[in-house]
């Protein structure tokens, strides 16, 4: 077996439990059952996204696979961003819920 190939069937094993790993600390990590939701509905997002990616990666001819890195490096980042937002703003809301909630009356 070539090198190179047991470099990619490793790397791609890799990658592939590093990924669920991350997603496995992503859902433990919530506090409440909205966050949850939100971080599972995320990461099966990004888990089609990257498969799509990669897909699209390996069937396209050679000129036209190197144009999708630019949506990819431009969306990645957004995408990051705003679901770190919509995460923490979820937070926010879930804390000043019990917070009014533990407030004697």
């Amino acid at each position: 077996m070539e090198t190179g190939l047991i470099g990619g069937i490793t790397g791609g094993v890799l990658g592939l439990l590093g990924g669920m790993l991350g997603a496995y600390f992503s859902i433990k990590n919530t506090n409440s059952e909205r966050e949850r939701a939100f971080v599972i509905k995320c990461c099966v997002v990004g888990f089609i996204a990257i498969v799509a990616f990669c897909s699209l990666i390996f069937t396209l001819p050679n000129p036209y696979r190197h144009f999708l890195w630019i949506p990819y490096s431009i969306l990645l980042p957004l995408g990051i961003v705003a679901v770190n937002r919509k995460q923490q703003s979820i937070r926010e809301v879930e804390s000043q819920q019990s917070t009014a909630s533990n407030s004697p009356i």
